[in-house]
């Protein structure tokens, strides 16, 4: 199971990456050794021009993936298992996506993540998309745990 399938039901809305969105990309996060892995296939209507991915997805898979990355590396360092509560929810506290090659519109992307530094609350994620095997964006985010009542009406 991806952490995203853990996601507590009143957290699992994410246009990103929440389970509970009919209309949303459902980013699924495991891991791969010491890295994160996600594979997103980019619908038609993704386009940026004619055969490309428009870059505000781009920035949303790398959003995505890092904040569910920050959420299993936070299980992983408690030693719990994904799913256990209290729940790990992280949100953005800050974006940066370097787009390094346009990304073709059509193949899978591999979105690749590791941990640069968890400290308490606050987790330090490089995310990479791949094309083909082929960088083409790298971000990093620093995500935020959420308090436990985010979320709660």
């Amino acid at each position: 199971m991806a952490i995203q399938d853990h996601y507590p039901e009143n957290l699992a809305h994410c246009y990103g990456c929440g389970r509970l969105n009919g209309q949303g990309h459902h980013i699924r996060t495991d891991w791969d050794g010491d890295e994160t892995v996600s594979v997103f296939t980019p619908e038609p209507w993704h386009i940026a021009i004619p055969g490309f991915v428009y870059g505000g997805v781009i920035a949303s898979l790398v959003d995505c993936h890092s904040t569910g990355t920050a959420a299993a590396a936070a299980y992983r360092a408690a030693g719990r298992e994904p799913g256990s509560t209290p729940a790990f929810r992280f949100v953005t506290g800050s974006l940066r996506v370097d787009y390094l090659k346009p990304t073709p519109l059509g193949p899978p992307l591999t979105i690749r993540g590791r941990v640069k530094q968890l400290n308490g609350r606050k987790v330090v994620v490089e995310s990479t998309v791949y094309a083909e095997g082929v960088a083409t964006a790298r971000g990093e985010v620093i995500a935020i745990q959420m308090p436990e009542e985010f979320g709660k009406s």
